[in-house]
């Protein structure tokens, strides 16, 4: 498989404080990467350096087979393109005049400008203030900007960060759209389940440290599901002590190899307690997630 970004012991030091420790990053082409990790888990700073925002304290970076430094970011900043932090562009000029001023910036012609609009949907709002555009439009706005350019490679920081669900659909069959196209997209997002329903391969990141990396079916392998016993007398069953949630069916238990839930039966039905069934259910991809991060808020 070929990588878009690939890391070796990515890492930075804040003084006697490490954001980022030792990541070896791993993107496939012509995907969507879900970035994901609690706040303050270094998403974002990890994200600068791929874009030589911010410098490593050690380790390396490559991008489209290029290594990535402060002496040669200028070849590499073409091929890439970012959405970091909020929207770019001018309130008082209209979405028209921003992306003229890009165009003149980056050395773009007419027709990228303009098949970057289009491909956002932007191209009926373009002679409007930037200031009336909405959150979401100022966002399709901003990624019109980073797609001008065409590149290879798509960087974006909470692309649907404060977002109707409209407008969260509408950015997510988006940044869909583009890897079918080609482009590689990273992406972070506090959004769990917008996550889940665009990324082919998840990054998770726990204090600084990746905890997993791989695609979502490898994720879930990683967890086991968990147990829901059917039960219509479920207290006799928590008065045996057993860890379990209380469900419609009855009980719901989390972390039981088959060998517990052999031992879990065999003690139900010792103490009279009626079984109508066992099975397995998947665990969500926020449940896997807290349990990796060890339960850390989100960003």
């Amino acid at each position: 498989m070929s990588h878009v970004i690939t890391t070796e012991g990515l890492t930075k030091v804040y003084g006697s404080r490490t954001v980022v420790d030792s990541l070896d990053l791993r993107v496939p082409e012509g995907c969507v990467y879900g970035f994901l990790g609690p706040n303050g888990s270094g998403k974002s700073t990890t994200m600068k350096m791929l874009l030589s925002l911010v410098r490593p304290s050690r380790g390396g970076i490559s991008v489209l087979g290029r290594p990535v430094d402060h002496r040669n970011r200028h070849e590499v900043a073409p091929l890439i393109g970012s959405l970091i932090e909020s929207p770019p562009g001018y309130g008082h000029l209209t979405g028209r005049e921003n992306m003229a001023i890009v165009r003149r910036m980056v050395g773009l012609t007419d027709r990228q400008v303009e098949h970057a609009v289009a491909t956002v949907r932007l191209g009926d709002h373009m002679d409007r203030p930037v200031r009336a555009y909405s959150l979401g439009m100022k966002q399709r706005l901003g990624i019109a900007m980073a797609l001008a350019r065409e590149p290879r490679l798509l960087v974006l920081d909470e692309p649907t960060n404060g977002l109707d669900p409209a407008g969260i659909e509408e950015i997510r069959d988006l940044l869909v759209s583009l890897a079918d196209e080609g482009v590689t997209v990273m992406v972070s997002s506090h959004l769990l389940d917008e996550v889940d329903r665009m990324a082919s391969v998840l990054g998770i990141l726990g204090r600084g440290r990746l905890v997993f990396q791989g695609t979502r079916s490898e994720l879930f392998d990683r967890s086991t599901p968990d147990l829901i016993v059917d039960t219509s007398e479920p207290e006799r069953a928590l008065a045996l002590g057993l860890s379990a949630a209380r469900v419609p069916e009855g009980l719901r238990l989390t972390g039981l190899g088959d060998d517990g839930t052999a031992d879990l039966v065999r003690l139900l039905v010792h103490h009279d307690v009626p079984v109508h069934g066992v099975r397995r259910v998947r665990r969500s991809l926020e449940e896997v997630f807290m349990d990796l991060t060890g339960h850390e808020g989100l960003s």
